[in-house]
């Protein structure tokens, strides 16, 4: 090994950089502090840039984009749906900014194509009627989760450590240098981790990448140093079905609610840009949901009459040169930094890198392992852009695999999309293999593999395979994924990971609470909290229940009688035992 690094942050940037670096023949350990793609990876739009919305005001960024949007189309098939995009113009807007986006598509090297608005609703059907012309470029959608397991998938391959639910509570520095990092390895249910949850442990390094995205400025302060990220928040919106099948802009200057991405089988609206103090530290809202809905079925009219299953937030990790002095945050360049910390702050050891966008991550993770082989005095080139991601290797037809497995589609179209290169792997095996999630069409294969790599945390099982992340947002589903752990695991764990997952799916879904989502909701929290008792109603603790009282009515000592008429109410009741005058159950000492 070249030199040991430790890489903190789990999301595109982080991992990529964990990929390059192990490689290239370094020594790589990464931390999260929650699952991969915890911060801003886990909460964009889903997105693959083509470049066109910089194309006006950020064309470095846009040529940029285009060349990684042409590079993740070879090597990470399968996290990727090529829909195509449309800048749309309605009557009204502006046909020099039209022009504008023209040029700066075709100076950046961007595909750009002019429509009409008759060709345009060809494409998108559901276009409103004013729609007046279109640019059609190559923006695609692509799966965050699917893309970051893939990229620390590889790393550990080539010998990196890889350690989530690892939070780092200290950099250390010793001598005027930084020598490594302290973590505290997370305590709890569900946890795959390969220290003692609870512990602490310090990580020695010969360097360190700070990779935290909004996060930068905290650990930079851990080490002594100011690193100044503008934190800038943004919604989304999820809808309950595919609106559209390309991914639609509206045409026209900055503004909030201006993209429609079609992502397996939602449409995801977005976003707003509001710069905001702390990552984590502001409240939560609801008028954004409206906003969306409001704003974009100008574009698309049957948004109006769509259901919102969920919203969520992310937040940029923008970054500024000091000096520059901008106000809105939709001006600050997209582009990304690396900050040496040992020529800029004269601390040897340590580089943060800042800014940028998911659709670059991979040249942002060339670039700073470029930097750190320089520290060392090391030559090896980036071998990223041209080997594929575990998954996307010999991906040759996907669709091939529907027959040979003896599945159905679209069941088989969805599966193999997912695994890529791995179908055969978890899909040929002879057991029954029903559909689990049947929103998403998520096997019992699938979160079976999903289990082998994460353990019982079933979030982590559903960033692998989406299940539960469909229109009943896992009504239907977080049970049978919870009792894919048993018998390996027991019950108070399984217990303790379906809470966790449940829970983290109602968190997105309290904003758009009217009309049939609410209906929606209503009946998971039946299912749920009341039928299967999740909400941990005292009243229905099994100590009070007796369940021989469901059995047609009759007691055991009864078998053959008429029951009694306190007999068949308690049956009637649920099967809870008749109460004393006192309210004590009877037979109770």
């Amino acid at each position: 090994m070249d030199g040991t690094v430790a890489v903190i942050g789990g999301g595109s940037t982080g991992t990529g950089i964990a990929r390059d670096l192990a490689m290239r023949g370094f020594d790589v350990t990464l931390v999260e502090k929650g699952n991969l793609t915890h911060g801003t990876t886990g909460r964009m739009h889903g997105l693959l840039h083509s470049g066109g919305r910089y194309a006006v005001s950020d064309r470095s960024s846009a040529r940029e984009c285009i060349e990684e949007n042409r590079v993740l189309r070879e090597i990470a098939t399968h996290c990727v749906e090529m829909t195509g995009g449309l800048f749309v113009q309605k009557e009204g807007d502006a046909d020099e900014y039209f022009e504008e986006k023209l040029e700066g598509c075709r100076e950046c090297d961007i595909p750009a194509e002019v429509v009409s608005g008759e060709e345009a609703r060809a494409i998108e059907p559901y276009l409103a009627k004013d729609v007046k012309r279109a640019i059609r470029v190559p923006d695609g959608a692509i799966d965050p989760f699917r893309l970051c397991v893939a990229n620390a998938a590889s790393a550990i391959e080539h010998g990196a450590r890889v350690e989530t639910h690892a939070k780092v509570t200290d950099v250390l520095v010793e001598d005027g240098a930084v020598v490594g990092i302290e973590v505290e390895h997370e305590s709890g249910p569900g946890k795959r981790v390969h220290r003692k949850p609870g512990t602490v442990e310090e990580i020695r390094a010969d360097y360190v990448v700070n990779a935290t995205g909004a996060w930068a400025g905290r650990v930079g302060a851990m080490a002594g140093v100011d690193v100044e990220v503008r934190p800038s928040k943004g919604v989304m919106v999820v809808m309950n079905t595919r609106q559209v099948d390309t991914v639609v802009n509206r045409c026209r200057p900055k503004g909030d609610a201006d993209i429609i991405v079609p992502h397996e089988t939602a449409a995801i609206l977005g976003t707003t840009d509001e710069e905001v103090e702390d990552p984590e530290d502001y409240p939560e809202e609801g008028w954004e949901v409206d906003l969306m809905i409001d704003t974009l079925s100008e574009l698309v009219p049957i948004l109006q009459e769509a259901r919102t299953i969920r919203s969520f937030w992310g937040v940029r990790p923008l970054y500024e040169p000091p000096g520059t002095g901008t106000t809105d945050p939709t001006d600050i360049t997209r582009d990304f930094f690396l900050l040496d910390h040992d020529e800029r702050d004269d601390l040897p050891g340590m580089t943060s890198i800042v800014g940028g966008k998911f659709t670059t991550y991979r040249l942002m993770a060339e670039k700073i392992s470029d930097h750190v082989c320089e520290q060392f005095g090391v030559e090896a080139e980036c071998r990223t852009a041209d080997e594929p991601l575990p998954g996307s290797e010999d991906i040759g037809n996907l669709d091939e695999y529907m027959d040979e497995f003896g599945l159905r589609s679209p069941i088989a179209k969805r599966s193999t999309k997912r695994l890529g290169s791995f179908s055969p792997q978890v899909l040929g095996g002879s057991d029954p293999n029903p559909v689990v999630c049947t929103c998403e069409a998520v096997t019992s294969a699938e979160i079976d593999k999903a289990i082998d790599e994460s353990g019982t945390d079933l979030n982590a099982v559903r960033l692998r395979t989406r299940a539960s992340m469909g229109n009943c947002q896992g009504a239907f589903c977080c049970q049978g994924m919870a009792s894919q752990l048993h018998p390996t695991y027991d019950e108070p764990t399984v217990r303790d990971a379906y809470d966790e997952l449940y829970q983290e799916r109602w968190k997105g879904e309290r904003h758009g609470l009217w009309g049939e989502q609410l209906s929606q909701a209503a009946l998971k929290y039946a299912l749920h909290a009341t039928t299967l008792n999740r909400d941990r109603d005292p009243a229905a603790r099994e100590s009070d229940l007796d369940f021989a009282a469901f059995d047609d009515g009759r007691t055991a000592t009864n078998a053959g009688t008429d029951v009694s008429r306190s007999e068949r109410e308690t049956a009637a009741d649920g099967g809870r035992r008749p109460t004393s005058p006192n309210g004590d159950s009877d037979g109770d000492s």
